[in-house]
């Protein structure tokens, strides 16, 4: 069994580090983005790009093109010191008042204390899905890399290639999943201080601006939808290419990324609207099917 085990890992591990070497792991931001609020805030430092807040506006990109499945991962290296009051997001989304969204959101904090990161999963426009965790590292001190894998079978937020959530398709339980809309791939950094920091006890000194986020090594692998194509063409023939993303291999965690996952859960999550009682006196119903 250790031979079959230890086999098992390997072509794993080969077949993900073909997924990953696939992607557009060189690609420069303008081949992929795009600033789409407050372009004035966006500076270029060869392949790094630096967005800032300061008190006259945030900033934000977004991808030129969208996808349905696949693999996003971008490396961030968060706003330095006092961060409190500022949200930097990462995130998947489509358009519209039934939109899906995947949600990485950066929590700022007081000099000292940890950084916060906010997972969120929309389907069909209804969120309140929110997950809060702190990081095992100084997100402002490096570039750490921030993933979704979206698949027909599950969602997988991972940082530094270390699952931290995973949202699993549940339709055969009556539940709706994410996977009939193309999404956009987008980041902004922006002022929220009624609510970011220490729900808002804490607010922004604007006496530390700017507030500035850095990225590179911007990767999308995904299926490429026309805006000009319907999404239910568009989720059609995403889910029928055969796409390395709907590889079996990829449609659940592994065995190590399972310990990964639960090692997160019991030693950094910190909030779980499943395990919140005050806003759902009744478990919602995936939370049921979600616990590991």
């Amino acid at each position: 069994m250790a031979s079959s085990s230890s086999s098992t890992f390997i072509t794993l591990a080969l077949f993900l580090s073909l997924c990953v070497s696939s992607a557009k792991s060189t690609a420069k931001f303008d081949e992929l983005f795009q600033p789409y609020w407050a372009p004035d805030h966006f500076t270029f430092d060869g392949e790094a790009v630096n967005m800032k807040l300061d008190n006259f506006s945030g900033a934000g990109f977004s991808s030129k093109s969208k996808y349905m499945f696949g693999r996003v991962n971008i490396q961030i290296k968060l706003v330095k010191g006092d961060s409190a009051g500022t949200v930097t997001a990462f995130y998947m989304s489509s358009e519209g008042s039934k939109h899906h969204e995947f949600d990485f959101e950066f929590l700022g904090n007081t000099t000292g204390e940890p950084y916060l990161v906010q997972t969120n999963v929309y389907v069909n426009g209804v969120g309140n899905r929110e997950q809060r965790l702190n990081l095992w590292f100084d997100p402002a001190a490096d570039f750490h890399s921030y993933s979704i894998l979206w698949n027909q079978r599950q969602v997988v937020f991972m940082v530094d290639e270390t699952p931290i959530r995973v949202h699993t398709n549940l339709e055969h339980k009556g539940i709706p999943f994410p996977n009939d809309q193309a999404m956009g791939v987008y980041s902004s950094i922006w002022n929220a201080d009624d609510w970011a920091t220490q729900g808002g006890l804490v607010k922004t000194d604007w006496t530390h601006a700017p507030f500035v986020a850095t990225y590179k090594a911007f990767e999308i692998d995904g299926c490429e939808c026309p805006v000009t194509t319907a999404d239910s063409d568009n989720a059609k023939r995403c889910a029928s290419t055969g796409g390395w993303w709907d590889q079996p291999v990829l449609s659940e965690l592994n065995v190590h990324q399972n310990h990964q996952l639960i090692w997160v859960r019991a030693n950094h999550m910190i909030y779980d609207y499943c395990s919140d009682t005050a806003r759902f006196p009744s478990v919602p119903e995936e939370c049921e099917h979600h616990r590991h």
